[in-house]
């Protein structure tokens, strides 16, 4: 590494460099840190001399009022919370790469890094990082769609300095974007605190009728948020997780039981209302793990399916990162399309088709 972490972050070179994982994208060596320690975030990057901060996790409030007005102290802007991955591009010793949360360089997403005006952007900002969301159909990591969206996506929610991870104003950033052609999240006005209690009910209202996922709200300055979801998005995370039972499905369940019954109180509803609300929430994790069984039972592969497309060699290195991290693919179609390889896979979950296999042979279960 070629780096001395000790010049960047407020830690002991030493003791920080052992955390990180040495990995190579196309013959370039970079490292990445799986996991936060000492303060620095999951998922920086050490390239050469190049340092790329991860992404801090933004705390979730689940009561708006007073959840809201006691966390910031002046006006907040309120902005759409898009369902699909997060991802970071930079220039690195004159290469955009685009780095997933955890700190992979992604083939496909660095691709598609190129269909945008980045280059000119980097050329004037070279020691910033774009953080955004990739939305859309044909996407290896997520399978929620947009009816606005026809293909893969990016939408800007932030610009950072790649090293110190400090973030830029929303204001001034969303008019750097602008200038640059760089499609940003929604954004539902600026507010005071207290006023934006209402602003964001009203727009987690219209937004859970749409089935999209929620709001993040910031500082001015960029430097503090909070994330509010929605219950249509709690619903769809728990029927995605119990269709695969055994994999993660059981972890997802409590978070997403208390913010459906905080949101259930603080919306103020009534018995029948909150009855809906639970019987639409025990739906979503039910049906879809009976619908696993059964499939199992019959021979069917469970799983995220997606589909992407591409140049063949990015396409083939997509799909060898992913067996490289353990993941087993199931590719159901590969074919081309004029100068592009289109590929629908499955990432098969074979812990839950195996437990489930396990316990429909008779096999028992320790509780």
């Amino acid at each position: 590494m070629d780096r001395n972490l000790s010049t960047v972050f407020d830690a002991d070179h030493d003791d920080l460099v052992e955390h990180f994982e040495r990995a190579t994208y196309r013959g370039r060596e970079y490292f990445y840190l799986p996991d936060e320690r000492h303060g620095v975030e999951r998922g920086t990057v050490v390239a050469g001399c190049a340092v790329v901060r991860g992404f801090p996790s933004i705390p979730r409030v689940l009561v708006l009022e007073p959840g809201v007005p006691d966390f910031f102290d002046g006006p907040v802007t309120v902005e759409e919370k898009l369902n699909g991955y997060n991802v970071r591009i930079a220039r690195v010793d004159g290469d955009v790469l685009a780095f997933t949360r955890s700190g992979y360089v992604c083939p496909f997403t660095t691709s598609l890094a190129a269909d945008y005006p980045l280059d000119s952007f980097f050329d004037e900002y070279p020691d910033t990082v774009v953080c955004g969301e990739l939305i859309g159909p044909e996407n290896p990591y997520t399978t929620h769609d947009y009816a606005e969206v026809d293909e893969a996506a990016l939408r800007v929610f932030d610009l950072r300095d790649r090293e110190s991870g400090e973030p830029m104003a929303v204001e001034r950033r969303r008019e750097r974007c602008d200038a640059y052609d760089l499609s940003t999240v929604p954004a539902f006005g600026t507010h005071e605190p207290d006023a934006a209690v209402d602003a964001i009910r009203e727009a987690i209202a219209d937004l859970d009728e749409q089935g999209r996922e929620g709001v993040v709200v910031k500082s001015e300055d960029g430097e503090r948020a909070l994330k509010y979801t929605t219950s249509a998005i709690h619903r769809a995370d728990l029927a995605h997780a119990f269709d695969k039972p055994f994999d993660y499905g059981q972890q997802f369940m409590f978070a997403r039981v208390i913010r459906e019954a905080f949101q259930s109180v603080e919306f103020g509803e009534d018995e029948a209302t909150a009855r809906e609300r639970a019987r639409e929430m025990g739906e979503s994790v039910l049906l879809p793990a009976i619908e696993s069984i059964r499939a199992v039972e019959d021979g069917s592969t469970i799983g995220d399916t997606h589909t992407v497309r591409g140049d063949p060699a990015t396409i083939e290195s997509l799909l060898n990162r992913f067996r490289a991290v353990g993941l087993h693919l199931d590719i159901e179609e590969d074919t081309y399309e004029d100068d592009e390889r289109v590929v629908r896979f499955t990432k098969v979950a074979d812990a839950s088709r195996d437990k489930i296999n396990h316990l429909l042979s008779g096999g028992t279960i320790d509780e």
